[in-house]
């Protein structure tokens, strides 16, 4: 009955009805919180087209009851506040500032930064920074197939996945194409250790004792067979190979130049500000002294 009555409301309301405690009266209002109004201006857009009374309703109640909440939040502020805190016109003056800073500072990195890194550049840093590539986690270089275990020529896998011979690799890959559910056979990048260990149902105490005692593994679940080549690995707290850091090593060079745009950029500005008269510094007597 409520909800009928609040409905017929709104709808006096959309359909112009006046209310004689208004503050506004060429506007209709809809609702009050202590001394602010909300109008019925102000929630046209609200309600998406087409959408049923009851579905109207719901809308309109939550957005009136969290403007009323949020309204009666303000006012309290606005009474327990003193005029200083309640001067918030520097703080949007220095976000403004920030937010035009930030836009032109990337606009200028956009169009001016040299985003190509040579190899070169990369392993000197590298060699420069060893310290900084300390090995978070394990790391392997790794052949992985994933089979059905009603897959065909299983004892052929076997041979194909511990093989370095170039033949025997492209069969593999031919194998892993046809009959693979997962298979990784790019021996030449690093890998986390751990993303490994969530596709294969290993279970071990100790990772590095784990890596350091096997080459070859194999194991099964109940309808699924692994097979795992270690081609090598990096165990955690060593130093970091500089294959796996490369693309680190490029985004922090880019990010060193891009620094250096923006502060380039900034004593142009002042230089010539400085060179065509535009900066004065007024220093009164009673600061001199």
């Amino acid at each position: 009955m409520k909800h009928s009555i609040f409905y017929l409301f709104i709808l006096c309301s959309l359909t112009s009805c006046n209310f004689s405690d208004s503050k506004d009266v060429s506007r209709v209002a809809i609702a009050k919180a202590g001394n602010n109004y909300l109008y019925v201006d102000e929630i046209k857009n609200i309600v998406p087209a087409n959408t049923n009374a009851k579905d109207s309703l719901e809308l309109l109640t939550k957005y009136i009851d969290n403007w009323i909440h949020e309204a009666l939040v303000i006012q309290k502020a606005e009474n327990n506040l003193t005029t200083e805190q309640k001067n918030v016109e520097k703080q949007l003056q220095e976000y403004r500032n920030s937010l035009i800073t930030y836009a032109y500072e990337n606009e200028l990195v956009k169009q001016k930064l040299d985003t190509v890194v040579a190899n070169q550049e990369i392993e000197k840093y590298y060699s420069a920074n060893q310290a900084d590539f300390q090995l978070k986690d394990n790391i392997i270089k790794v052949i992985y197939v994933k089979v059905n275990k009603k897959a065909p020529n299983m004892a052929k896998l076997k041979q194909l996945y511990k093989s370095d011979s170039p033949k025997d690799r492209e069969q593999l890959a031919g194998y892993c194409h046809q009959f693979a559910i997962n298979s990784y056979l790019d021996n030449n990048s690093w890998l986390l250790f751990d993303d490994l260990l969530k596709e294969i149902p290993i279970q071990t105490y100790n990772k590095e004792l784990f890596l350091q005692n096997n080459r070859y593994v194999e194991v099964s679940d109940s309808t699924n067979s692994y097979f795992l080549n270690i081609k090598g690995f990096k165990i955690r707290n060593s130093i970091s190979p500089l294959s796996f850091e490369k693309e680190n090593i490029k985004n922090i060079i880019l990010n060193k130049r891009k620094l250096q745009l923006i502060s380039k950029m900034k004593e142009e500005v002042y230089n010539d500000a400085a060179n065509n008269n535009k900066i004065e510094i007024y220093i009164h007597d009673k600061a001199k002294k």
